[in-house]
């Protein structure tokens, strides 16, 4: 048996007069008078299909029955629509089928939640994703996604790459991201762990001579998720050997090209713009800017050099640095809203925030009274200070000032609406990434990247000399609308070079023989100079898509707490896979 000839959204007025039958779900029921309307959906679309009582009077007694979601199997003959009841809306809006048979395949409970509405809490979409599904949105996600990964895999096999699968699990080194933890059965007291990334084995197929490879690979970070991350990505992983970081930004441009008209139809220029990470720092605070408005960080190092305002004099002083930025039109700033910048502001490190607001030709705010005459000239000059205008202020080392101001930014310009094209693609790269970062915390150096990246063949000597904080790397990051959507380097590819950034990160020659012993040996036997890329796949869709939360491209995710709801994990396990393991849970979560 065929259970349908058509689906439901390809019907349209050529096709009057044929008969068809139809599968899907009941979108909705009305009764006129007796006379039943019905829209059935399936993925393909909404078609309208009637009951006539004086036609067709025992089928169109049963559709009486017929609630929400139920799933039925009609079929009839495809009729015009009467003139002036035709739906705009709809690509079948001009045809119905009218109903000669009606078979109910499934029925369906009472939704608990109505599959119309957007405004449902995300817990309830989770726990019952199966439902969620059905609804129009999240479908056209899901075939953006299929659309972005096709587009993916065609293109690289355009520019002869091998799709090449890697292990999930793996051995837990220390990468920069928190990992999972698989116990194992066979070697007790031994644990994989969850591969946060390929790198280390796109590396040695390098090595192995494959030269082109990519995947479309599964990695998993025990992070906390936010609206843009997920403990479980999808990431588009490449990796060429003989190949520099133009190479590198050229292919993946071309496959961006690519991937965002097969999933938007749209057209993006080429080549992107380029910006060195002081310059992106300096100018919005952040090393993802978003460029779709202004509102750019002005230094005022040289305005306020002698100033009487302590703030400004200590931190200039300090060798710290002074910038604002000039949010145009925002002196209505409301007192609650202030607050919020100024907590904003004290959690990202500051101990307050200065402002000045311009009202009535007034400046006003308590930090203007220590301001001369010529300060506030070169300001006004410097800021392009007019008339409604909020001036908000950042003085402290250079860092902690570019990370507050650029935190600022963001939020006054949502609060301001300054994005006005929600379809505005603006692409950037971010390119000569410091190789390293201190942190006091832990008094020692980090990789900024991860440690397998190559520092900039001029800052090699500099890496020498133990001025780790001005090397250089040869890293890059790919930025849509201030969300990183890819990130990568040039590899070391050297033995000796390897060994010692390990020490430059504080494992010694001791551990590295335990944590990363297969890769120095790989060194050694003639690996080739290469580099690569992994592109966000959840991000770059969730940005396609045109949502802002990466969980409404993903199929089956987990919430913000990392349990997927639909079917309660993590949960317990059973006493005897524990023995089974060898392992013993001391404390459980309350």
């Amino acid at each position: 048996m065929k259970y349908r000839s058509h689906n439901c959204g390809v019907l349209r007025k050529a096709d009057a007069g044929q008969e068809a039958t139809l599968c899907g779900w009941v979108d909705s029921r009305r009764d006129h008078g007796g006379v039943i309307f019905i829209d059935l959906r399936d993925r393909a679309g909404i078609t309208q299909v009637v009951f006539r009582p004086e036609e067709y009077p025992e089928v169109a007694k049963f559709a009486h029955d017929l609630r929400s979601e139920d799933v039925i199997r009609i079929s009839g003959k495809i009729a015009p629509r009467l003139t002036g009841t035709e739906n705009t809306k709809l690509a079948t809006g001009e045809i119905e089928v009218v109903a000669s048979s009606l078979e109910v395949l499934n029925k369906a409970d009472v939704m608990p939640f109505p599959l119309d509405e957007d405004n449902v809490n995300e817990d309830l979409r989770l726990e019952y994703r199966y439902l969620d599904l059905r609804r129009p949105s999240m479908q056209r996600n899901l075939i953006v996604r299929h659309k972005v990964l096709k587009a993916t895999r065609d293109y690289f096999d355009t520019q002869d790459f091998l799709e090449i699968e890697t292990p999930v699990l793996s051995k837990s080194t220390p990468e920069g991201a928190r990992e999972f933890l698989v116990p194992s059965r066979l070697l007790p007291g031994n644990f994989y762990a969850l591969s946060q990334s390929p790198q280390q084995y796109k590396q040695l197929l390098m090595v192995g001579g494959i030269e082109r490879y990519f995947q479309i690979a599964k990695c998993f970070r025990d992070e906390d998720p936010r609206a843009d991350r997920i403990t479980e990505i999808a990431q588009v992983d490449v990796e060429a050997s003989f190949v520099t970081r133009e190479d590198i930004i050229n292919l993946t441009e071309g496959l961006l090209v690519k991937v965002f008209k097969a999933a938007m139809g749209v057209d993006i220029p080429l080549p992107f713009d380029r910006m060195t990470y002081d310059e992106a720092m300096n100018r919005y605070g952040i090393d993802k800017p978003d460029r779709r408005f202004g509102m750019e960080l002005v230094p005022l190092d040289d305005v306020f050099r002698e100033s009487q305002f302590k703030v400004f004099r200590a931190a200039l002083d300090g060798g710290g640095v002074v910038k604002a930025i000039n949010a145009k039109g925002f002196a209505s700033i409301t007192t609650g809203q202030i607050e919020n910048l100024t907590t904003l502001a004290r959690q990202c490190g500051a101990k307050g925030l200065a402002f000045i607001k311009v009202e009535n030709g007034e400046w006003k705010s308590p930090i203007v009274k220590f301001f001369s005459e010529a300060e506030k000239a070169a300001l006004t000059e410097r800021m392009g200070i007019e008339e409604g205008d909020l001036i908000l202020f950042g003085a402290d080392n250079w860092e902690a000032v570019c990370t507050v101001l650029g935190r600022i930014r963001l939020q006054v310009a949502e609060i301001l609406g300054l994005v006005k094209d929600p379809n505005e693609l603006n692409f950037l790269w971010v390119v000569d990434f410091p190789l390293l970062a201190y942190s006091a915390e832990e008094d020692k150096w980090n990789a900024v990247h991860h440690p397998f990246t190559r520092p900039k063949t001029e800052d090699i000597g500099i890496l020498d000399s133990g001025e780790y904080g001005k090397v250089r790397a040869e890293a890059y990051d790919v930025v849509l609308n201030g969300v990183e959507i890819g990130g990568g380097s040039i590899r070391i590819h050297e033995q000796d070079l390897q060994a010692r950034m390990f020490e430059v990160l504080g494992i010694s020659p001791e551990k590295q023989q335990i944590l990363f012993p297969h890769l120095l040996r790989a060194f050694r036997f003639g690996a080739p100079p290469h580099g690569g890329i992994a592109l966000g796949v959840d991000r770059m869709i969730m940005l396609a898509a045109g949502t802002s939360n990466i969980r409404d491209v993903v199929a089956f995710p987990k919430n913000n707490r990392g349990e997927d709801l639909m079917m309660n994990s993590p949960s317990p396990a059973e006493p005897r896979q524990l023995r089974e393991l060898g392992l013993q849970v001391t404390a459980r979560k309350p």
